[in-house]
């Protein structure tokens, strides 16, 4: 009797993967029917479907070896990474690249990186084969981001998916620069009161950057004493949004993460940072000013901003109502920039992942199987919660208030405490110390257990309270 042997592991290339995924997709054929296909068992074809996600990176990456059955990660990751971005830099300048040269640079990256690793012949076989990299007969392996042919040509609005189908909805986002009139109050545009606010938000509404705001001072007195780490956004002194930095580190974020991702941006925005070197895991996509579509759709700007003067009002007529016979104008001069710096990351974070999605898909800026009709996206779009004593009209004028002619006038640095008080130039409000966050809390806990409060408003200052005290105890 003849002994059955054991049967042979058929692995599946990457191609051939791709291959099972579009099967699934176009097709009603089931799992196993897919697996007696391609002659392997069905829990191969389910790991597949699992790892779908990274499987078309690797494919859409231009990098990866299509024919490679099994990836094996290099234990050496941040270099293997380093050297493959200084290798697509080289060959898109045309540098005659070796096998000794690549041997010296990961060297030197190595040691730039603090890791004890001197590469062999076979790292660096290994490496090539995983990375797709062959020299052969001058071959010049294109970069995964070619830079955009001078000048580009304005994109038409329909073909603009054509060149995001490469990214996944989670890998596209869009960022826009957004001038904002901190301060300001219904009927009052003052020229001063502008700062520069960058949004950047993916297409799912999944992951929204950390905002940064540009405004005109150096040193704001509102900042002495505060640490900026512990902000909920950045600050930077100058009202022009620094993207070459925002850049940069946003590409060290993407290649932290192991991802490509693209970045719609206006076209002037791209032409200035068309110099900018090192750019290995974002692809920036312009958007010229004749194309109508913005890179961030204006529905999520407007529901950031409409966040932002309900915020601010509310805030202006609590102060109101403690200083009986002042004007919200007259209230409005004491609002800071670090005010406007937390009520715009409130603001920001209030915006809806589903507005964002439906926006993304209406303006064609990702791709959808089902196409969002008009009527779908009314549904999603927010409905506007009116603060008391404005019409609809009123506040979406409000709302819109940058677009309005400013009220010339001289500028004035902002009113702090030390300045109400009577405080000479040089005077600060005392920094607070612990036993005053306490005491403040206790005070706070006292007025609301005298409000008649909700039981929810006590729960969020619960959770207040106990990261109050926890930091007094570091």
């Amino acid at each position: 009797m003849e002994l059955c042997g054991k049967k042979k592991l058929h692995a599946l290339s990457l191609a051939e993967k791709i291959q099972v995924l579009e099967l699934l997709d176009e097709s009603k054929m089931s799992q196993s029917e897919v697996a007696r296909r391609f002659q392997v068992s069905q829990p191969q074809i389910s790991r597949i479907c699992k790892n779908k996600e990274k499987l078309l990176a690797d494919w859409c990456s231009g990098t990866a070896n299509r024919e490679r059955k099994r990836k094996r990660e290099s234990k050496y990751s941040g270099i293997d990474e380093a050297l493959l971005c200084w290798y697509h830099i080289a060959r898109a300048k045309a540098w005659d690249v070796t096998g000794p040269m690549l041997l010296h640079k990961a060297k030197e990256l190595a040691d730039i990186l603090g890791q004890d690793f001197v590469p062999s012949i076979g790292w660096l076989v290994r490496w090539k084969r995983r990375n797709n990299v062959g020299f052969g007969a001058r071959h010049i392996l294109a970069p995964p981001f070619p830079p955009e042919p001078p000048p580009p040509a304005p994109t038409p609005q329909a073909q603009l998916p054509l060149s995001l189908k490469d990214f996944s909805p989670e890998d596209i986002f869009g960022c826009v620069e957004v001038p904002l009139l901190y301060r300001a109050v219904p009927g009052r545009v003052g020229t001063c009161d502008r700062v520069q606010v960058l949004l950047c938000a993916n297409s799912r509404g999944t992951e929204k950057r950390r905002l940064l705001v540009s405004g005109p001072q150096a040193a704001p007195r509102c900042f002495f004493g505060v640490s900026s780490e512990a902000l909920p956004a950045s600050y930077h002194p100058d009202l022009a949004i620094p993207w070459s930095e925002w850049l940069s580190q946003f590409d060290r974020d993407m290649g932290r993460q192991g991802r490509q991702v693209a970045l719609l941006m206006a076209a002037r925005v791209v032409e200035e940072v068309a110099g900018l070197p090192g750019l290995c895991h974002v692809r920036l996509l312009p958007l010229s000013a004749a194309n109508p579509t913005p890179p961030l759709p204006s529905s999520v700007v407007r529901a950031f901003k409409a966040h932002y003067r309900r915020r601010l009002l509310s805030k202006l007529a609590a102060a109101q109502s403690e200083r009986a016979g002042t004007s919200l104008a007259e209230v409005g001069a004491g609002i800071t920039v670090l005010d406007a710096l937390h009520m715009a990351a409130a603001a920001w974070a209030k915006v809806p992942l589903q507005l964002i999605v439906s926006s993304f898909i209406r303006e064609g800026l990702a791709p959808s199987k089902t196409p969002l009709a008009q009527d779908q996206a009314s549904e999603v779009l927010e409905v506007l919660q009116v603060p008391g004593g404005l019409s609809l009209e009123e506040f979406s004028r409000f709302v819109d208030l940058e677009s309005e002619e400013p009220v010339s006038g001289a500028c004035k640095e902002e009113v702090g405490p030390a300045d109400e008080e009577g405080g000479g130039e040089d005077s600060f409000e005392p920094l607070p110390t612990k036993a005053d966050a306490l005491r403040a809390l206790g005070t706070l806990r006292r007025w609301l257990e005298c409000s008649g409060t909700t039981p929810e408003l006590f729960e969020n200052f619960y959770a207040c309270e106990e990261g109050v005290e926890r930091l007094c105890c570091l």
